[in-house]
């Protein structure tokens, strides 16, 4: 069962992600406690994780303030992400089960769908689960908290690819790449396909920033 501080810790950080919370907001214990009508306690409890995810950083008694990343920081950590997820990859293709498999190749083929028809909630739902099973195919606990830690902290700026032409029918395409060197077994080809596919993002994203920062 939800406790109430985990459900405050996910309602902050869909804000946090989404922006409507962006760098520099002050999150009060006080103004908090008010809004979801609760003690302090769980307040307390919901910002320590947020802090120990690296999404606030805490004042002692007061509360805590949305972290602000830099493009220095921001690149090693979309390099960290490109590696970690690229390894899982690589681990995946070697023990992923013949069920997680067929699980990917449906979630694949459903993807096709949203491409064809321009669907991009439905196709970036897919794409979600789609990553998340690679990850579960790993079978290393340890390896999937640290890239879901690193996605959480992402998430904003990744979402930057929405302003790439044709993004779509690329990312199935490297998806392609990727499922094709899973279902064959070969961790080579699944490290290097998955490193294409996050490095090719991780570009456009800095780029972004770097713009908007400029």
């Amino acid at each position: 069962m939800e406790t109430i501080s985990l459900r405050i810790y996910r309602t902050l950080t869909d804000e946090i992600i989404s922006g409507a919370l962006p760098p520099g907001s002050a999150l009060e214990e006080i103004a908090l406690s008010e809004r979801f009508k609760v003690s302090r306690t769980p307040i307390r409890q919901a910002l320590r994780e947020l802090a120990a995810r690296g999404m606030i950083e805490l004042k002692p008694r007061k509360g805590g303030i949305v972290t602000s990343i830099g493009v220095a920081e921001l690149s090693d950590m979309l390099e960290a992400m490109c590696e970690l997820e690229a390894l899982c990859c690589r681990i995946c293709a070697e023990r992923m089960s013949a069920v997680q498999k067929k699980q990917l190749e449906l979630v694949h083929l459903e993807s096709q769908e949203c491409v064809a028809n321009g669907d991009d909630a439905g196709y970036l739902a897919l794409n979600k689960k789609f990553h998340h099973l690679i990850c579960a195919g790993a079978h290393n606990k340890s390896l999937s908290d640290m890239i879901d830690n690193l996605r959480d902290r992402l998430a904003m700026f990744r979402a930057a690819q929405t302003g790439v032409d044709k993004r779509l029918t690329m990312s199935h395409d490297e998806h392609d790449a990727i499922i094709s060197a899973i279902l064959a077994s070969d961790p080579e080809k699944a490290y290097l396909a998955m490193r294409n596919h996050t490095t090719r993002l991780s570009i456009h994203v800095l780029e972004v920033i770097k713009e908007h920062q400029g």
